[in-house]
């Protein structure tokens, strides 16, 4: 954790408002997005987004630095409802793919072929595992490189590497198998 960000978490851990609205305004977007593409609806993101702020202000006193960003506590925080939504619903999303995946061009059939390969793509990520499939998301639809994803993961950067690696044929694998 950054001396900035210690700072902010002790502000906020304090109960200081307004360090509690700038750790809301640094990571709600990455929070967002990440349930967004767990779940697939944009209500239901929103709704678990709040959620895990809700739980940050009412836990923030018990977050000690253990080495780890405090948006991989977030991250924590929103894997675990993601969890018990899915459990609740009963059913896993397909993730639906990033949508500023598809370029602004006027050509109807590639923007159509793009969405056909993002559908597929999102079918074959529930081939993953659940550490996989976090991988994917952080480091292709998030853009963190391997440092940064091994930090919110508490894993060596090394096993993300294997985790990618192991994914990026997985995904392969599943493809090739359904003829994509």
């Amino acid at each position: 954790m950054s001396d900035d960000e210690a700072r902010l978490t002790r502000r906020a851990q304090r109960g200081d408002p307004a360090a509690l609205t700038e750790i809301y305004d640094r990571h709600q977007p990455a929070v967002y997005r990440y349930i967004y593409y767990r779940v697939g609806d944009a209500a239901t993101a929103e709704d678990l987004t709040s959620e895990v702020f809700v739980r940050l202000v009412e836990k923030i006193d018990r977050f000690t630095y253990q080495g780890r960003p405090l948006l991989a506590w977030l991250y924590t925080i929103a894997r675990n409802l993601v969890t018990d939504h899915h459990r609740r619903i009963g059913q896993v999303t397909i993730l639906p793919l990033n949508e500023q995946l598809m370029a602004e061009t006027g050509d109807l059939e590639q923007a159509a072929e793009r969405g056909l390969a993002q559908r597929r793509l999102a079918a074959a990520l529930v081939h993953l595992t659940e550490d996989q499939r976090q991988v994917v998301i952080l480091k292709f639809i998030e853009g963190l490189n391997n440092a940064e994803v091994a930090r919110i993961l508490g894993k060596p950067v090394g096993a993300v590497k294997s985790l990618q690696h192991r994914a990026l044929a997985a995904l392969r694998r599943v493809l090739e198998r359904n003829g994509n």
